[in-house]
């Protein structure tokens, strides 16, 4: 697997969080980096995903990673 560098511009460091957006709900979702990258989707660096903040009037959820060990490995492709 190759290594999906952060979304945000001027950025190179390896991503370790996909932040989605559900515009419906108002909300932000930021959880571990996705198994694939989706083109609706940011992958964010362990510095941008700490930083990040919802719209004004948005929730954020924000889906730990439980170990160190977990920032390096991805969520299975769904099938």
């Amino acid at each position: 697997m190759s290594v999906r560098p952060c979304s945000r511009i001027s950025c190179s460091d390896e991503a370790v969080a996909t932040l989605t957006f559900s515009y419906a709900d108002s909300m932000a979702v930021l959880g571990p980096l996705s198994g694939s990258h989706e083109p609706h989707a940011y992958d964010l660096c362990e510095r941008h995903a700490r930083l990040t903040t919802p719209p004004q009037g948005w929730q954020m959820i924000r889906h730990r990673l439980t170990s160190v060990e977990d920032a390096g490995r991805t969520a299975p492709n769904p099938t």
